[in-house]
């Protein structure tokens, strides 16, 4: 068993100075950025995705795959302990939102229609997340 991920937390207002206005509306208001606008939506690099909140790792680019939905999708996290899965009953959906489990950033929404092995698809925001190449 791993140890839990240490929480991050700061202020709505450090938040706020550390953000950019639209990365602030989908990390720490649950946003969501229109479909083909974000970035790495079509972002195919041999890399790593991390939280853009705290740095936390969470996807890597052998887990990414094209959904066609305009969103960065993977079938499966870097580590199960990396994101939070809650349920969310909002717009009249039942779904179930993923958070960065470290500073608690809203990333998206997984869904049951992946592809193997998983049948998971993680659907980001790309605004939610940076990218660091890997040789």
């Amino acid at each position: 068993m791993t140890a839990p991920v240490p929480k991050l937390e700061k202020s709505e207002e450090d938040w706020r100075e550390e953000l950019t206005p639209e990365q602030f509306q989908v990390l720490r208001k649950s946003g969501t950025e229109r479909p083909f606008t974000g970035p790495y939506w079509d972002t195919f690099e041999h890399g790593r995705y991390d939280c853009l909140g705290c740095g936390q790792p969470l996807f890597l680019s052998d887990t990414k795959f094209d959904a066609g939905c305009g969103w960065p999708s993977f079938f499966k996290a870097v580590t199960p302990d990396a994101i939070t899965e809650i349920e969310d009953r909002t717009h009249g959906m039942l779904r179930t939102e993923i958070r960065c489990s470290r500073c608690d950033g809203h990333l998206g929404h997984v869904f049951p229609d992946g592809p193997p092995p998983t049948g998971l698809r993680y659907c980001l925001n790309g605004t939610a997340m940076s990218f660091t190449p890997l040789d």
